[in-house]
């Protein structure tokens, strides 16, 4: 069954205080290394037939309606097998 996926991402001028948050919570845990995180959505969409160019033209539109807030996020539309 073919797969569409939106992956949503704060636009990088964006404050990601859930991605200070985490990036807080990563050395008082043990794991180091790690110097930034920007936390995001990700939506899989599956469907019945075959996707597309006319399917995956919906999608876009779905990201930049009702996925996302493009005023503040950007997305990106990939097809998964």
């Amino acid at each position: 069954m073919p797969r569409v996926v939106v992956d949503v991402m704060p636009k990088p001028e964006i404050l990601d205080p859930q991605g200070k948050a985490v990036l807080g919570a990563l050395p008082r845990l043990g794991f180091a290394g790690v110097t930034d995180v920007r936390q995001g959505k990700r939506f899989e969409l599956e469907f019945a037939d075959e996707v597309t160019a006319d399917v995956l033209a919906e999608v876009e539109k779905m990201a930049e309606t009702l996925l996302s807030n493009p005023v503040i996020e950007n997305y990106a539309v990939r097809v998964e097998q």
